[in-house]
C-alpha cells in the first residue's frame, strides 16, 4: 500500500513539473514573440524590469525611449539621475539647462561588495514630467546592472543635446 501511495505522489510531482516546465516555455516564447515584434518595428530593447506584473521593457527607437506603454521623447529630456534608496548616486544634464535636482557626479560606481537589498531606480526628467523607472530591489547587483544600463542610454541622448536646437 505504501509503494502504492508513493508512485501516485511521484506520478502528481511529475505531471506538475511538465506543467510548470509548459508554462515557462509559453511565457519565455511570448516574451520572444513580443522582442522580435518590438526590434522589427525599430525598437531596440535596452532592459527587461521585473515587477509584480511580470517583464516591463524599456526600449529606445531614433525618437523615443519607452517604458512600458510610456514614451518619453528624447528632445524633452533634460536630464537623467541613477537613484539608490531615492538618494541620486550619478547624474546627467543636458547642456544649458540647469537642474536643481541633478549631482555633478559622473558615473555610476561599481560596487562589488553587492549592495544586496537595496532599491535602485532610474529618473528621467523631461520637459513637463519626471519619469521614475524602478529597477527594483533584486540580489546579485542585476538591479545595478538594469539601473546603470538605462542611465548609460538616457544619458548619451542628455549629453548630446544641442540647447540651439531646442523646439520649445
Amino acid at each position: 500500500m505504501r509503494d502504492v501511495v508513493a508512485a501516485l505522489v511521484a506520478i502528481a510531482l511529475f505531471v506538475l513539473a511538465l506543467r510548470l516546465m509548459t508554462s515557462l516555455t509559453k511565457d519565455r516564447r511570448r516574451r520572444k514573440s513580443e522582442r522580435a515584434t518590438l526590434e522589427a518595428g525599430g525598437r531596440s530593447v535596452l532592459a527587461e524590469i521585473p515587477g509584480d506584473e511580470g517583464l516591463t521593457l524599456f526600449t529606445e527607437d531614433g525618437y523615443a525611449f519607452h517604458f512600458g506603454d510610456r514614451e518619453i521623447p528624447k528632445h524633452t529630456i533634460r536630464s537623467a539621475r541613477v537613484l539608490i534608496n531615492g538618494a541620486p548616486i550619478a547624474a546627467s544634464v543636458a547642456p544649458g539647462r540647469p537642474e536643481a535636482n541633478a549631482i555633478p557626479t559622473e558615473v555610476v560606481e561599481d560596487r562589488p561588495e553587492g549592495i544586496t537589498r537595496d532599491r535602485w531606480d532610474v529618473a528621467i526628467d523631461t520637459d513637463s514630467d519626471t519619469i521614475l523607472v524602478p529597477c527594483g530591489a533584486i540580489r546579485e547587483r542585476i538591479s545595478q546592472e538594469l539601473a546603470r544600463g538605462i542611465f548609460e542610454a538616457v544619458k548619451a541622448v542628455v549629453e548630446s543635446a544641442d540647447p540651439r536646437t531646442d523646439p520649445n
